[in-house]
Order: C-alpha cells, then sequence, then structure tokens
C-alpha cells in the first residue's frame, strides 16, 4: 500500500471546511445546546478529517479503509445533527441545504475512496 499524506487528500481538506463552517455555525445556537447538539456536531465533524489522517497511517488498505468508514459513518452521524438543527429552527432552510450538499459531496467522495482501495 501506498502511503497518502493526508493534508494532500482532497477529502481530507472538504473536511477540514466543513469543522470551520461547523464552529461558526453552532456559536449561533442556544446556550441550552452547548452540551448536546454542539457538542455532537463538532465532535463528529472533528471525527471527519481526524479519521481520514489516522487511516493515512495504516500499512495496509484493509485498515485503512476501516478508518475511512469511520470517517463516513461520522459524515451520516453530522448529517442527521444538521437535520435535526434545521427541525429546531436554529438554522435556515436555505443554510440546511447548502450545508447538506456538502456533508452529501464529503460522503460522495469518501465512499469512492474507498472503493479505490479495494
Amino acid at each position: 500500500m501506498k502511503r497518502h499524506n493526508f493534508k494532500n487528500l482532497k477529502i481530507w481538506q472538504e473536511s477540514i471546511a466543513l469543522v470551520q463552517e461547523t464552529y461558526n455555525l453552532v456559536k449561533s445556537f442556544p446556550d441550552s445546546e452547548k452540551f448536546n447538539l454542539v457538542s455532537q456536531l463538532t465532535r463528529c465533524a472533528v471525527s471527519i478529517p481526524s479519521n481520514i489522517a489516522e487511516g493515512t497511517s495504516k500499512s495496509t488498505d484493509k485498515h485503512f479503509r476501516t478508518y475511512l468508514e469511520a470517517s463516513l459513518g461520522s459524515s451520516f452521524e453530522w448529517e442527521t445533527q444538521i437535520i435535526i438543527a434545521y427541525k429546531e429552527q436554529y438554522i435556515t432552510k436555505e443554510k440546511f441545504e447548502v450545508l447538506e450538499e456538502k456533508v452529501q459531496q464529503i460522503q460522495r467522495m469518501i465512499s469512492k475512496f474507498i472503493d479505490s482501495l479495494s
């Protein structure tokens, strides 16, 4: 297996951008969500690029895929939480649609990368 420099991977770069957007987004959430939705959203967002980065250190494609799958799982969890934020009216429909498209693009990229390692 060829090891990847995670910082050069488009999926990692896009995931880092999602982390930044998440931190900016949750600043406007109610204080009552600080230890609930805010915490969940930020942890999931951080988990996406973190698992990609950790996976690049593994010596086999099989192990790398495991970390990519964890990253993909975190992205689906993040998407679920952004749906909740929208339903609770913490974000507008327009913002929700933009964020949903971004995370779904990341999900497609991660899935294709997983497939390429098979």
